[in-house]
């Protein structure tokens, strides 16, 4: 059995991530020795997109397959190295191979690394680190390609947490093109709100999100979001047997309803 990665400010990829309004669908974690499947299908217009999920665990290896209706699908296989905190992830798309992917994480009390490289003759390198502790982070991001020599992307990141209850954090993305701050603040045991700010410098662009997420019963959330652009969308998700979910969320630009409405039903069943 893999040992558990110390507490800490985690990777960089989770800086700001909950204080960000997300209506989309949430992972569900994998127990210790169990088979998960996800299947969940999206309606546009007259167009149907599916995709179905597995993930498989086993004592300190999880492997996750992913398919979809457009012919994709990816293979994912982690492996926790024994060492605390210490983990290696194998990514193979298909019918992309050429976009293979092996990457390495380390947890640790006040820093989380991650380093992946893309498995091809001239190869993407991608470095992000976060440093600090559960309450204040800091972390960056940069990736850099071999074929051109030239780096693809670079972002920094800063949050703070205090508990479950508050979450702020600013992010700087785009090679220094976007700047986004957030914020996530639980109002009472069942109700929690946030909000986001971004501005585009090349454009002059600012985008203003709001969310909320209100729990109906111990088993049963919704969630809306809705933006100075007009887009609007929610989901209510049931948590019909432990560990098990069925989600269904709509997306809609509301300047353009007959045009833009999306909906979504999603399952997760594990035994």
């Amino acid at each position: 059995m893999a040992a558990a990665a110390p507490a800490g400010p985690g990777l960089y990829s989770e800086i700001g991530k909950k204080a960000r309004v997300d209506c989309g669908l949430e992972p569900v974690p994998v127990g210790s020795s169990v088979l998960a499947i996800t299947a969940a299908g999206t309606r546009k217009d007259e167009a149907i997109f599916h995709e179905i999920q597995s993930q498989l665990k086993k004592e300190n290896v999880t492997v996750d397959v992913k398919a979809t209706s457009e012919s994709n699908a990816s293979l994912n296989i982690f492996h926790d190295l024994g060492t605390p905190g210490l983990k290696a992830i194998l990514c193979i798309p298909f019918p992309y191979q050429k976009s293979a992917k092996a990457e390495l994480q380390y947890l640790h009390h006040h820093a989380g690394i991650t380093a992946v490289v893309g498995l091809n003759a001239s190869p993407a390198i991608n470095l992000s680190g976060a440093f600090g502790t559960k309450a204040i982070a800091v972390g960056a991001d940069a990736a850099y390609d071999t074929s051109t020599g030239e780096f693809t992307k670079y972002n920094a990141g800063l949050s703070y947490t205090s508990g479950d209850d508050f979450i702020a954090a600013v992010n700087l993305n785009n090679k220094g093109d976007s700047l986004a701050a957030s914020y996530f603040h639980k109002v009472n045991p069942s109700t929690s709100v946030g909000g986001e700010l971004a501005h585009r410098f090349s454009s002059n662009e600012n985008t203003l999100t709001f969310g909320s997420q209100h729990a109906l019963d111990p088993l049963t959330t919704v969630k809306g979001r809705f933006n100075n652009y007009g887009m609007a969308s929610a989901l209510i998700q049931h948590e019909w047997r432990p560990k098990s979910f069925v989600t269904v969320s709509t997306e809609v630009d509301t300047k353009a309803i007959e045009k833009s409405a999306k909906v979504g039903l999603s399952l997760v069943l594990k035994p």
